[in-house]
């Protein structure tokens, strides 16, 4: 049977396209250039970035003081460690900041509070044709039309699966061969079988994600920009089927005598490297310098600290 409410949605969404595009398209090709179109969609996800961009046009910045301070810790062997910390309140002028500065010359620091937390890491998900574009364009540089002209070829050569799908899904086979390679070169405890299914409705879902054709083959023969696609897919679908990066979180709250103000150090320890040891993601890469803080000596509440500098 037909449903007729596909029907009436079709006829709906055809008629909004009318609409719209017969009234706006004259238009982008007068003020613009000839040909563009407009539609139901495009128009009103423009009209969105242009409110945004006005926002940002209009948005009147404020100035705050922050305060910073190095606080020397004593490790294990008596060496003293610097521990940057952050005050936690920012000063809205520069009088209040240098006189809490002058307070600060003669308090005590004091450890109130230690916490630690262990985090966890998952690696994304294999590559579609979107993800793909966009960490060639980050990692490699690539237009959209230059990965697609390469992936292209290394498909047609047979070393990669084909490349315009939606699907994050990998074969049996690939999540055997990817477990074999992974536990020959790594070891056991950097395996961790996982199934990707794809969430978005309506994706094309004909092919599996994008993935080289034998995980065994790490390299490939062929030019420089080939080679350099096909590590990047290769590292992206073996990373997906490895261990969790294991971090510990340490936050320090320090109090200051006499003053409601607090300072807090935070680090982040890495303690398993487990899938970062082949493939960091581009908003891994970003936040690198932020995880690999030093490790924090044995800190205990109540400890005091002092200072080297404090701005």
């Amino acid at each position: 049977d037909i449903d007729i409410n596909l029907v009436n949605a079709q006829q709906a969404r055809r008629v909004l396209d009318r609409i719209v595009g017969f009234k706006l398209s004259p238009i982008l090709w007068k003020k613009i250039k000839p040909s563009l179109s407009a539609g139901r969609v495009q128009s009103v996800a423009v009209r969105l970035i242009v409110e945004r961009e006005r926002e940002i046009q209009t948005f009147q910045p404020e100035a705050a003081y922050r305060v910073v301070a190095t606080f020397l810790v004593p490790d294990a062997n008596g060496n003293a460690i610097e521990m940057k910390a952050e005050l936690g309140t920012r000063f809205k002028e520069k009088a209040e900041a240098e006189a809490f500065l002058t307070q600060c010359k003669d308090a005590t620091f004091t450890i109130d509070d230690v916490q630690t937390r262990p985090l966890r890491k998952s690696p994304s998900v294999p590559f579609t044709t979107s993800t793909l574009q966009q960490e060639a364009a980050r990692k490699l540089g690539f237009s959209v039309s230059q990965t697609m002209t390469i992936a292209q070829r290394l498909y047609e050569s047979g070393q990669i699966t084909y490349m315009r799908t939606d699907s994050t899904n990998l074969s049996g086979l690939c999540l055997g061969a990817s477990q074999k390679v992974i536990i020959d070169t790594m070891g056991e405890q950097y395996h961790t079988l996982r199934n990707f299914k794809t969430k978005v409705k309506g994706a094309q879902e004909a092919h599996e994600a994008i993935r080289p054709t034998y995980m065994d083959r790490q390299t490939i023969e062929g030019t420089a920009a080939e080679r350099r696609l096909y590590e990047l897919i290769w590292k992206r679908t073996i990373a997906t089927q490895m261990a969790d990066a294991q971090f510990e979180k340490t936050t320090v709250l320090i109090k200051m005598s006499d003053s409601p103000y607090t300072f807090t150090a935070t680090g982040e320890v890495l303690i398993f490297d487990g899938f970062l040891r082949v493939y960091r993601a581009s908003a891994d890469e970003d936040t690198q310098n932020e995880n690999q803080k030093e490790l924090f000596p044995p800190l205990t509440c109540g400890q005091q600290l002092q200072y080297s500098e404090i701005q």
